[in-house]
């Protein structure tokens, strides 16, 4: 994993300046491309299953049933606060499926905060200048490559969210 890090990390200094000009691995450790959401609404959430906010998956997978056509949800866990989602990429995804019947995208557990912050989550920091600053923040990137922030406080069926989708 650090060393796909490191390569998205390179390529994201050599020059990307757009989310959809990287690669990320799934949860089950399938390369995505990003650039297959070009011109979609994406709500991207950085996730933990052992946080206060973690029933958020609920209403995440709602608004994926409700509104899957709208927007696409992007979910990716992390660890970076308080070491809240301690498992493996397998036991995050059977957790999902079990406890909240994920069945959006759910990516690799990535670093969103620090030193080693994933590039897109890097670049996210860029168009906003916030970063996640717990977990369950969200960022919904618009078709015209707009990009608002949300804290963990607001709940992916908050009004505010929906206004945006």
């Amino acid at each position: 994993m650090k060393a796909m890090l490191l390569t998205l990390f390179g390529a994201w200094l050599m020059g990307a300046t757009s989310m959809y000009e990287l690669k990320v691995n799934s949860i089950d450790g399938k390369m995505v491309d990003l650039s297959q959401f070009k011109g979609k609404t994406l709500l991207i959430v950085n996730t933990a299953s052992k946080c206060g906010y973690t029933p958020q998956y609920a209403d995440l997978q709602k608004l994926h049933d409700m509104y899957g056509k709208k927007v696409i949800i992007l979910g990716f866990p992390a660890n970076n606060f308080k070491g809240q989602e301690p498992g493996s990429n397998a036991e995050i995804a059977e957790f999902c499926t079990k406890e909240y019947g994920v069945t959006f995208q759910m990516f690799e557990k990535i670093s969103v905060i620090g030193e080693d912050q994933h590039p897109l989550y890097a670049w996210l920091k860029e168009k906003t200048g916030q970063e996640p600053t717990w977990n369950f923040c969200k960022y919904i990137v618009k078709p015209d490559g707009s990009v608002k922030f949300f804290s963990q406080k607001v709940s992916p069926m908050a009004k505010e969210i929906l206004d945006e989708i």
